[in-house]
């Protein structure tokens, strides 16, 4: 009993020596990745973003790596409320005029989708919002009509 009051306890990050275990590494490669399998070691997977093809992908990635890392409430994205309009109005436009299951049914989604976006209730969601306008012939960035474009000879 009397070793007990000779030891020292440290409680930190930087704690050294000793730890809770070895160090984590970052495999690369499948020979690495089959060494470590061979060896027993504890291996476990996480998918990364990375912004690399934030170009052609968006930027969804890296608004999931800012959730992820957040220890607050991050609100999500909503759709532009110009856009919603826009839909709204060309819905009920004379040539376009049509109803909101309608306009589903033409977009093949949900009616529900379709109330539910032009309330701007739902989150952003970019295919259901290209469909509604390609199908309403408008701009999903603006809200502006499309010219129509005379076709190729």
């Amino acid at each position: 009993m009397s070793d007990d009051w000779d030891t020292v306890t440290k409680i930190g990050s930087k704690v050294s020596g000793g730890g809770s275990g070895p160090r984590e590494t970052v495999i690369k490669g499948k020979s690495a990745l089959n060494a470590a399998v061979r060896s027993g070691a504890d291996i476990s997977t996480e998918k990364k973003f990375s912004s690399a093809n934030a170009a052609d992908k968006g930027t969804e990635g890296q608004r999931l790596t800012k959730v992820d890392r957040s220890d607050d409430v991050v609100a999500t994205q909503k759709n532009d409320t110009k856009v919603l309009e826009a839909i709204k109005k060309r819905r009920t436009e004379e040539g376009f005029k049509m109803t909101q299951a309608q306009l589903a049914q033409k977009c093949a989604v949900n009616a529900n989708d379709i109330k539910n976006l032009e309330s701007g209730q739902s989150a952003k969601n970019q295919q259901l919002l290209n469909k509604v306008c390609r199908v309403l012939k408008i701009s999903s960035k603006t809200g502006e009509p499309l010219a129509d474009k005379p076709a190729k000879k």
